[in-house]
Formats: C-alpha cells, structure tokens, sequence
C-alpha cells in the first residue's frame, strides 16, 4: 500500500503545472495559448521572460525529484523508485489538475532521472547542454537527451529498473515532439529565445 500511496503521490505532484501556475501568479498569458502552446519553461521564456522561465524550471525539476526522493526515504523498491518517477513524469504530461492537457515532461524527466541516479541525471543533462549550443533547438536536444538517458543508466545505474522506465520516458518525449519533429524537417522550428511561430 505504501508503494501504491507513493506512486500515486508522485503523479500528483507531476500534474501541478508550473509554467500555468507561474503565468497566473505573475500576470502573464496562459502559456497554452500563447507562443508554442507548450506549458513548459521554454515557451514561458518567450512569452515572459527569463525570470519566469526559472521558476517554472525550477518548479518542474523539483516535482520530477521530491517523489523519488520520498521513495528513496522510505526504503522502497528500486522499482518503485523508478515508477515513482515515471509517474511523477506522467503528471506533467497529463495532469489532473489542468484537465490532462501537459507539457512535454522534458524538466520533470531529468529532475527524476537525477533523483533515481545523480550520474544518469548528469550525462542527460550534459547531453542536453551540448545539443541545445549546438543547435539552439530545445526540442533536438531534449529528444536527444531522452534517448541519451536509458543508453547512461545501462552504464551507470545501480538498479536494473531505471533503464526500463527510461526506456518509456524517453518514448513518450520523442511523442510529445511529433509536432517539432515535423518543424524541424521543415526548417521552421523556433530556437531557443525567439518567438514561437505558434
């Protein structure tokens, strides 16, 4: 019952959307209807600012790595470590609160794969700087990190289950990115710090 109660927790925490919540506590444009449409940090860096960007960052970094840390506290399974991650991703992605319409879970990820295994959690996030310099497409990079995650957690992982549940993030990250794919095929993708075509 405890694993279940965790899981649950988790995913729960994952639907508080920050990048909602930031936009109303700050005056600005629901991020669901402006720039990309995305309620996630990059496009509230368009449409607000650096300073809202953050905390919308911060905000979901945060929920990705509390749930597995409880987990983790209360000497739960490395499998429900991995699942509390999962499920705090998920949230993001569909949350209960903002009638399951998400983000792209790109901050929450990393925040629980940093949580369930600091070294994971910091190659994904390199491989995301470096592609992002690169590139200046948040979404190439982020796909990439995804991809990049479960290939460092058969690496550096102390548990065979996070690799799974990667496995799975990383899956829904490139569909959540279906759209930005085909921007990006097109030449039409917006970089990092422009304004998103919509």
């Amino acid at each position: 019952m405890i694993d279940a109660a965790v899981i649950l927790v988790a995913y729960l925490a994952g639907s508080a959307a920050s990048a909602i919540l930031v936009c109303r506590a700050m005056g600005l444009p629901d991020p669901r209807g402006e720039g990309s449409g995305n309620p996630g940090a990059t496009n509230v860096l368009r449409i607000g600012g650096k300073g809202p960007a953050a905390l919308t960052l911060a905000g979901d970094v945060l929920k990705g790595v509390l749930p597995v840390l409880l987990a983790k506290a209360l000497s739960l399974s490395p499998a429900t470590q991995a699942l509390s991650a999962l499920a705090a991703f998920l949230g993001h992605l569909y949350p209960l609160y903002f009638r399951f319409q998400g983000g792209k879970g790109v901050a929450t990820a990393l925040g629980a794969i940093t949580a369930l295994a600091w070294p994971v959690g910091c190659v994904t996030g390199a491989l995301w700087l470096v592609v992002a310099a690169m590139t200046r497409y948040s979404s190439l990079a982020s796909m990439i990190a995804a991809i990049g995650a479960p290939a460092a957690a058969l690496w550096l992982a102390p548990d065979p289950a996070s690799p799974g549940v990667l496995v799975v993030i990383a899956a829904f990250v490139q569909w959540r990115h279906r759209a930005n794919i085909r921007r990006l095929i097109d030449g039409t993708e917006s970089r990092i710090g422009q304004r998103a075509a919509g």
